[in-house]
């Protein structure tokens, strides 16, 4: 009978260890189930999934198609779907970095209208988004730095593709936009006027008529113009205020409801 040495001993030990964890690695390993599939089956498979609501997986099949049929037409079909995917499950910040590859990548591409819409609508639904129909937070009250991007994208489309599909939605969104950056700088100027700061008021409601002409928030701002010139004593401007407003808002009720007055939104009727 011949025993093992110590050494002998401990190498059969690692040895056996060794195989071990390699059938444990073996068995535990994830397993790509699309490995073999065909560029047309994983769209296909991913359509299917996005058409059931399974936007996730839906995403990570898009991925994979990208990377599969990659310099192919169906490789951008996959990357603008897969930007949508991610738009669906709230990762805005994703979704607007793939859009923006795919614009870099592919400046000439026929999908690139819907690119530039759905980057737009990826921040515009942002504002929305996160109003809150319990908190009734005024869109005019969030940071505007989405709305501005969200116009520029939609600009550039009606601009460069003013017979698309999506131009007239994204004109008529353009809009919504600049009455929801008029309603900003009311929103401010109105925050200065209830603390006492007059001059910024009167200055920032000034800033809205000038660049907002034709917005809705307007007859506030002029009001706030007249009200911040009355208690700065500067009776000249005041008047001057005062007439534009009435000659462009007959009807206004500011003077009877005054800036607190107010309650209802004019985004609320979206």
């Amino acid at each position: 009978m011949t025993l093992k040495t110590p050494a002998r001993r401990v190498g059969a030990t690692v040895s056996a260890m060794l195989a071990a964890a390699l059938i444990a690695g073996c068995s535990t390993a994830t397993i790509d189930e699309t490995a073999r599939w065909s560029a047309e089956r994983l769209y296909a498979e991913a359509r299917e999934e996005s058409a059931a609501g399974n936007y996730e997986r839906a995403g990570r099949l898009y991925e994979r198609l990208e990377g599969r049929a990659a310099g192919t037409v169906l490789a951008q079909q996959a990357q603008l779907e897969r930007a949508y995917m991610l738009y669906k499950t709230g990762e805005k910040a994703q979704a607007l970095a793939v859009l923006e590859r795919f614009i870099k990548l592919h400046p000439t591409s026929p999908a690139l209208d819907y690119a530039l819409y759905l980057q737009g609508l990826v921040n515009f639904n942002d504002n929305l988004g996160l109003l809150g129909s319990l908190a009734r937070q005024d869109l005019s009250e969030r940071d505007q730095q989405a709305s501005r991007d969200s116009y520029q994208a939609f600009k550039q489309l009606a601009e460069r593709f003013p017979d698309s599909t999506y131009a007239e939605d994204a004109r008529v969104r353009m809009t919504y936009i600049v009455n929801s950056l008029a309603a900003y700088e009311v929103h401010v100027a109105r925050y200065y006027y209830r603390r006492g700061a007059y001059v910024a008021a009167a200055n920032r409601a000034q800033q809205a008529v000038q660049e907002f002409q034709h917005s809705p928030a307007t007859e506030e701002a002029l009001f706030i113009m007249v009200q911040s010139y009355e208690k700065l004593g500067l009776n000249e401007l005041r008047d001057d205020a005062d007439r534009v407003l009435h000659r462009n808002f007959p009807n206004t009720t500011l003077y009877r409801d005054g800036i607190e007055g107010r309650q209802r939104s004019w985004w609320q009727v979206w």
